[in-house]
């Protein structure tokens, strides 16, 4: 209690000084914990599924590359002065440990990444995708705190108790002249008790429901559109910036706001489709229980594994399945058999042989 008298506090140390230059930044650290968990908790469902872990790290690793590619991008083209402005300096570009990662682009590239990893290993997208969204979530709620530590991402002044205390260097020109016990609406906070809460819905849902693939994924996006909206309104941080007010229809709102309502208003049509291409019959139901693409050698190991265990399980011997038969297409077995067939009928064409009546029920 004597701590939200004075406010929510400001970071003592934004990070520690290691040999010469080197510094590792609270920053960093956040944003690594919430790719660590992240990675935990996509194991955990993609397993649950009937995937497998080297999966997810094949597929980390395209994410998480190409998703800070994605979120550097995002952040400089939306907040260009620092780096292309009177006083702005290039060199600050490639410095992501200072903060600045745009999760929109983030999100964006490394779906990606994603997208590239599940096309080399043979996983359906929107399967893994939603396998994903839960534990980006989980990462959104770790890096916010970076924030915290960069004592960024902060809102209008407030007199609620757990209001943010800001030092005077981090406040911007607007509220400069305000004393130094004014606090200010932790946005920070607020959109990592957003993502934590939105977490625990989105590993419901995924552990209840296997409606359609994907729909998991745009209910991610809808869900973290609202929560963004709503927050990026409280916001005072960066009211200088050039991009930052865009008028539309009369409408001033900052840019990530008419971005949060975009990507609204897409999820809800995705969604909405989504849900109109959901399984009707047996044959598209079993179809959407399995997670790797026709023809895939992970789909074909998974089928001749199933069959060996309900074979096991029946005291016989592996039995093929037409399963396992329709997803273990080999070609070159394939051709050998018919080559062999064509001998064999040429054979009797010359011995002058009559193929006599045909079963027809063969």
């Amino acid at each position: 209690m004597s701590l939200l008298a004075s406010g929510f506090p400001a970071p003592p140390l934004d990070g520690i000084d290691l040999l010469g230059p080197l510094r590792l930044t609270f920053y960093a650290l956040c944003i690594l914990a919430g790719i660590i968990a992240a990675a935990f908790v996509t194991t955990k469902l993609w397993k649950s599924r009937g995937g497998t872990t080297d999966n997810v790290l094949d597929a980390m690793l395209w994410a998480v590359l190409l998703g800070v590619v994605g979120g550097r991008i995002y952040h400089v083209v939306t907040s260009p002065d620092a780096y292309f402005g009177e006083n702005g300096e290039l060199s600050r570009i490639p410095q992501i440990w200072n903060g600045g990662l745009g999760i929109i682009g983030a999100i964006a590239l490394g779906a990606v990444g994603v997208w590239i990893a599940c096309r080399r290993y043979g996983m359906k997208f929107p399967a893994f995708a939603d396998a994903v969204v839960p534990g980006v979530l989980l990462a959104q709620a770790f890096g916010r705190w970076g924030n915290w530590f960069n004592q960024e991402l902060y809102g209008a002044p407030t007199s609620l108790p757990w209001g943010l205390n800001v030092d005077a260097q981090y406040r911007v020109p607007e509220v400069q002249h305000m004393s130094q016990s004014t606090l200010f609406h932790p946005t920070f906070l607020y959109e990592s008790v957003w993502n934590l809460l939105g977490f625990v819905l989105l590993l419901a849902l995924y552990k209840r429901f296997q409606i359609k693939q994907g729909l998991l994924l745009w209910t991610y996006v809808a869900y973290y559109s609202i929560g963004r909206f709503w927050i990026e309104s409280l916001r005072i941080d960066e009211l200088d910036k050039s991009t930052q007010w865009i008028n539309i229809l009369g409408l001033e709102w900052r840019l990530n706001m008419w971005v949060s309502l975009a990507l609204f208003i897409i999820a809800i049509v995705m969604m909405v489709w989504l849900w109109s291409r959901r399984p009707r019959t047996e044959a598209q139901f079993v179809e959407e229980l399995r997670i790797y693409r026709p023809g895939s050698p992970a789909r074909a190991e998974m089928a001749a594994s199933a069959a060996g265990e309900e074979a096991a399980e029946a005291g016989g011997e592996p039995a093929d399945s037409d399963e396992a038969t329709a997803d273990s297409e080999d070609v070159s077995h394939a051709s050998s058999e018919g080559e062999s067939a064509r001998d064999d009928a040429e054979h009797e064409v010359a011995q002058g042989s009559d193929p006599g009546p045909q079963d027809p029920r063969s």
